[in-house]
Formats: structure tokens, C-alpha cells, sequence
């Protein structure tokens, strides 16, 4: 593939105040929580340089809150220090010599505070309350305005002094900058508010003052976000008449434009519930709006065919690809050298790099376990050992692939057996749920690598103890996985070993619907115990096909353990409008052939719900026969993934990982 042809705007250079991108790709700002107490380490160190390495252009790494009322994460940078400059320049340095820029972004969250972490009152224009949490904010006065401007000033000097090439303004997501802007949030009347002129002056301040201390080669950017959906938020037109004022005066060398605010958080990182480039509609709007600073569209790219159609069409300058980084850090250089096919792709998952930050976690992913580990594991690059062994892989699901790959990178002759006549386990099953269709595609990229270091696959092979024994491996991996339990058991009513009544039949388990194994009637219960997408896209996927669906579930919404990706809600918007009906914080205590009676816990009263059939999505058990089988043969060997214990795929990946890097 000629990747000059295939992406011949995205690998042309572009100039930003003077300096020389060498392609268009951006590796955007997001709280990647790595700091220690404040300081960015060797965690941090690892984590850009390996974008660098990558081929990425320009880094605008995790942004810094200015002042004491802006923490919001405890990986937080350490605010108004200059005990971070030494250790920023460790980061500055290794990101140059990778021939990246380097920027960092400026951050105050304002009335959306988090006192768990900042221990501060939240700071505000006219004193609105927090989306983030159930506070409420103070009212700024002319002197605390003051003293948050010099905040940003000092956080961009602290930044000219670590050797980064500039500062991005945070004015995205509706923080301190864009509640400045914003009529709903800014009701002064006096010099900060009511005019165009007096709302953008805290902005226009900052900026200004920022260019006076920094100098006239330090770039400076500013960051917006789409927020259509609430009429309180600034639209399209508007951001482009603010944008167009600061553009007007040459304040901003370009403007990056995202999605979602604290009135949307779902929209931030959107999931694979939402359509890809999300943000094309507010960049284009901006193109049309500047004459000196460059666009920077983000927000679900995540591909490099993606950016370069939101190049193609004139939407934006620049396209910040930050999950598909995140998921493949050589990504730029992979486009580049034409192979796309060889970029591991991110799954719109949100299931580590946000839903770990959603826990205050460093974040990680779940396709790449490297991330956030580079300094103990690189950046998913091996060295060819001195010491090849012959290595058995039992099982194809997302640990056995993992491992085999890993193993095979470091040299070691693999071989890989599975039972079915495919690739992927249940995992595969997941991938055939709506909307998750990326999961097929990692498990091709998986079958292409695999190929390509010279793994022996072997489908339809079921192996036993005695031909394991006579394969004369040097080392075996039993990832043999995990099997649903057929008795009906519930952890919330843990008293009932087996649920009275599945012996009349009609009774399946969530993986037996996504292999078409089940035999569904119109009106279908499933009781799901997990909150996860196990359950909740299995209901999505019977609704979708047609059925009447009830979804029962223990907790005390939908898709508990989804709330973390930021999938629950657009979740249960789809499931609602196909008529899903929840029935919350409740058991099934029997199933009969006419339907399931069912407990609740907020009151103990019983009701009756009529159904064809029931579907369980509960955790599954091990099934780790063959490691039982092979604990007395002599034989090396290591039970990894769900086969150790069922659990979900980023930690079998994980897992699979170090396990192989350990051979």
C-alpha cells in the first residue's frame, strides 16, 4: 500500500508558529492520572515518548490545573510549583528527540469542582453549581479573578521553563474559561460579563498576558467543545463568533475542537454507541470562522482513514487521534509506512483509558496492557531472545491470542490450538453484539499478526491431557476459558444453590443467545447480574431482533459497571426506545413455562411476569479441566485468563501479556 497516496493530507507538513509539524496527527490532552504525589515520573516518561516514537506530531499532554480550585484528579499535576519544572523537562527533552512538539494544556473546572480531591470551594463566575458533583460554587471576586489569570500565566511560564513549545487554554467541556463565555454561567454586570468584549476579556487576559511573558515562538492554543443537545451551552455560531474574536487578534495559534460538556459527559469519550468523528460539524464551523490559527478536529477519529477523510474535505488542519494512540502508539508510523492493517485497533470501549481515570486509576487499555506500563514493559516492542522454546498455546480466546503473539514477537516457536473453528472465544460472541463489531476486527488484526510471525494456528483441535503430554512442548498455556453456569444461580439470593423451575426447559444463558444456540419465544426475561455489556448488549441485540425483552437486574439501574466507560446512558436510551423494560433492585425466585416470579428487595413483595423464555447473564465458571488433568504430569505449564478465573477481557489480556513477556 503507497501511504502516499492513501493518506497524502495526513502525512503533509504543516507549519505552526514557525515550527514544522512533520505530519498532521495530534496526540490530543486527556488525564492520563500518572502522577505521584503532583510529579510526573517515570510512568509519564514512558507513556509520551513511546507517542513520540510513534510518529505522532504534536503532544499536548495531560493537562495541569492552575490553581488550588481546579484539582481534580489525585494524578493530578501539582499545581502552582515549580518543583515540576525538572521533571517536565525529562519529558520535554525525550519527546523532542523523537521529533514531536511538545504542549501541555491549562485546565480550571471552576463551578465543577471536586472537593474529594482539591479540598477547595469551587470557584465560579456567578456562582453555579457543579455538574460534576452535588456542590455549589462561589461567586468570583475582582480579586480571586485576578489571581486565577496569574495562575494560568505562571502554570505557562512553569511550561516555557520545562522546555515545552507551548500551552492549549482550556475552554472546552464548559470549564472556568467557557463558563466565562457563556450567558447561562457568567450573570456579572460588571467588566467580566454581559457583552461579547466582557465575556471573552478573562480569556483575552489570560492569553495575552501568557504571550507577553512567553514569548512571540510559543504556541498557544485553545480547545473547544460541541454541545448541541443544551440549549444553555454555547452553539455552533457562537463558539465561532468567540473563536473568530480571538483569531481576529492573532491570541491563538489554532483551536481544537471536541465533544460533550459537564451537561453531557457521555459525549467526551464517546463509545462505539455513537458515530465516529463526532466533532466534523464544529470544526468546519470554525474553519470557515478563523483566517490565522489552524483547527484541530478530535473526538472519536480513533483511525487514520478516518483523518484523513477529515482532512480530505477541508473539515480542520489537524486531527488529534488520542484512543487510537492510546490503543497503538505506533499508529502514525504504521499509516506511514503503508500498513494500517498492522495498527491494533482501538475498540471505542472506554473500558481502561476511561474507565480507569472514571476510578481514579492511571489509565491503561484494553487491547494494549503496555500503556501506562512502558517503562517495565515498552511500548509493545520485544527483543528476539537467546534462548528459543517451543511454546503450546491451548486455546484461541483473547488470552491464548495475546500470549501467542507475544510469545512469537520475542522468537519462540508457538503453536496455537483451538477447539472451534474460529478465533476468539467468547470474546468473539461480544463482537457480535450491536454497535461492537470492533471486537471482530481486533480478532482479525489478531489472525493477521499471528500469520505474520509464523504461529502455527490449529482450528477444530480439541486437545486432551495425553496429546498435550506427547506435544513435547517446552512450555504450555492452558487458556481454555470459561463456561456459563446452568443452574440459575444469583448472588443476590445466594441461599437458592439452583433456581426452582429450569428443569421444564426454556432456560439459557447469555452466551447461548449470541451463538444462536438458543431457541427464544417472543417474550423474553434476562436477568442480568453483571451490569455489564454480557447482559445489557444481549438485550440489546434480543430487542433489536424483535423480542418483547424485560431486563431484570439486582442493582439499582442498568449497566452499573458501564457507568464507567460513560455507556450506560446512551445504553438505555436504546434500550428504552425498543421498549426494554427494567425491572430494578430484584431476583427471580421461580421459572415456570408461563413466566418467572420475581422478588423485590426494596420491599419483599413477589409479582408474577409473564415469558417464553428466561436468559442468565451471571459470571461464569473456570474451565480449567485440562490444568487439573496436568498436575501431576511433570509437564511446565501455566494456567492463564478465564481459565485461572472468568473475568473480563482486559485483565486476561493483561495477564496473557506478562506471562509471555516472562517466558
Amino acid at each position: 500500500m503507497n501511504s502516499t497516496s492513501t493518506f497524502s493530507r495526513l502525512f503533509s507538513p504543516v507549519d505552526l508558529r514557525g515550527k514544522t509539524l512533520r505530519n498532521r496527527i495530534v496526540f490530543g490532552a486527556h488525564t492520563a492520572n500518572m502522577a505521584d504525589q503532583g510529579i510526573p515520573g517515570e510512568r509519564h516518561l514512558g507513556y509520551y515518548r513511546e507517542r513520540a516514537m510513534g510518529g505522532a506530531a504534536m503532544l499536548v499532554i495531560e493537562p495541569v490545573p492552575v490553581h488550588a480550585a481546579a484539582v481534580l484528579t489525585r494524578g493530578n499535576f501539582k499545581h502552582s510549583s515549580d518543583e515540576v519544572i525538572p521533571h517536565f523537562r525529562k519529558i520535554t527533552d525525550a519527546v523532542h528527540e523523537e521529533g514531536a512538539l511538545i504542549l501541555q494544556q491549562l485546565y480550571h473546572v471552576g463551578q465543577h469542582g471536586d472537593a474529594d480531591n482539591s479540598y477547595h470551594p469551587n470557584w465560579s463566575p456567578s456562582g453555579m453549581p457543579s455538574y460534576h458533583d452535588s456542590d455549589g460554587s462561589h461567586s468570583m471576586t475582582e480579586a480571586e479573578i485576578e489571581e486565577t489569570i496569574e495562575g494560568f500565566v505562571q502554570a505557562a511560564r512553569r511550561c516555557w521553563e520545562s522546555g515545552f513549545d507551548g500551552v492549549e487554554v482550556w475552554a472546552a467541556y464548559h470549564g472556568i474559561v467557557d463558563q466565562f463565555w457563556t450567558p447561562w454561567s457568567n450573570r456579572r454586570d460588571d467588566q467580566w460579563g454581559g457583552t461579547l468584549e466582557n465575556r471573552t476579556r478573562f480569556s483575552r487576559e489570560i492569553i495575552t498576558r501568557i504571550r507577553k511573558l512567553c514569548g512571540d515562538d510559543f504556541i498557544i492554543g485553545i480547545s473547544v467543545s460541541d454541545e448541541p443537545d443544551f440549549e444553555v451551552a454555547l452553539q455552533r455560531e457562537s463558539l465561532a463568533e468567540l473563536i473568530a474574536l480571538h483569531d481576529r487578534d492573532q491570541l491563538i495559534d489554532y483551536v481544537s475542537c471536541g465533544t460533550g460538556s459537564y451537561f453531557d459527559f457521555y459525549k467526551l469519550m464517546p463509545t462505539f454507541l455513537y458515530p465516529e468523528r463526532l466533532a466534523t460539524e464544529l470544526s468546519q464551523t470554525l474553519k470557515s470562522a478563523v483566517s490565522h490559527a489552524l483547527v484541530t478536529m478530535e473526538s472519536h477519529v480513533r483511525t487514520p482513514e478516518n483523518a484523513e477523510a477529515v482532512l480530505s474535505a477541508d473539515q480542520a488542519d489537524l486531527v488529534s487521534i488520542v484512543r487510537g494512540q492510546i490503543a497503538d502508539p505506533h499508529l502514525a508510523n504504521k499509516a506511514k509506512e503503508g500498513r494500517p492493517e498492522d495498527i491494533r485497533p482501538c475498540l471505542s470501549c472506554n473500558q481502561m483509558c476511561w474507565g480507569r481515570r472514571y476510578r481514579d486509576y492511571w489509565i491503561s487499555c484494553l487491547v494494549n496492557p503496555s500503556t501506562g506500563r512502558e517503562f517495565e514493559w515498552g511500548g509493545d516492542r520485544f527483543e528476539k531472545t537467546a534462548f528459543p522454546q517451543k511454546v503450546l498455546v491451548v486455546g484461541g480466546g483473547p488470552a491464548g491470542l495475546e500470549a501467542a503473539r507475544v510469545a512469537a514477537e520475542q522468537g519462540h516457536k508457538v503453536t496455537l490450538t483451538e477447539a472451534s473453528d474460529r478465533l476468539g472465544g467468547q470474546f468473539r460472541l461480544a463482537g457480535m453484539q450491536p454497535r461492537r463489531g470492533q471486537i471482530l476486527d481486533l480478532l482479525d488484526w489478531y489472525a493477521r499478526q499471528l500469520e505474520q510471525l509464523g504461529v502455527e494456528v490449529r482450528l477444530n483441535t480439541f486437545m486432551e491431557a495425553g496429546e498435550i503430554s506427547s506435544f513435547s512442548a517446552d512450555l504450555i498455556l492452558l487458556a481454555t476459558g470459561s463456561y456459563p453456569p446452568d443452574t440459575g444461580f444469583q448472588k443476590a439470593i445466594p441461599h437458592i444453590e439452583q433456581l426452582p423451575g429450569i428443569e421444564d426447559g426454556g432456560f439459557f444463558s447469555a452466551e447461548d443467545v449470541m451463538a444462536r444456540r438458543a431457541r427464544l419465544g417472543k417474550r423474553v426475561l434476562i436477568l442480568d447480574e453483571g451490569g455489564n455489556w454480557k447482559g445489557c448488549g444481549t438485550a440489546l441485540k434480543m430487542a433489536e431482533e424483535g423480542h418483547q425483552v424485560v431486563l431484570i437486574t439486582p442493582d439499582p439501574l442498568v449497566g452499573k459497571e458501564l457507568q464507567r466507560t460513560a455507556a450506560d446512558y446512551p445504553l438505555r436510551q436504546k434500550l428504552a426506545q425498543l421498549g426494554v423494560r427494567f425491572i430494578l433492585e430484584s431476583a427471580i425466585t421461580r421459572w415456570t413455562p408461563q413466566g418467572a416470579e420475581i422478588l423485590s428487595f426494596l420491599d419483599g413483595s413477589t409479582s408474577f411476569v409473564e415469558a417464553d423464555s428466561l436468559v442468565f447473564a451471571t459470571p461464569n465458571l473456570a474451565e480449567d479441566t485440562l490444568a487439573r488433568e496436568l498436575e501431576d504430569s511433570g509437564l511446565k505449564f501455566l494456567n492463564i485468563g478465564d481459565s485461572a478465573g472468568p473475568r473480563q477481557a482486559p485483565f486476561v489480556i493483561s495477564e496473557a501479556r506478562r506471562v509471555a513477556l516472562e517466558i
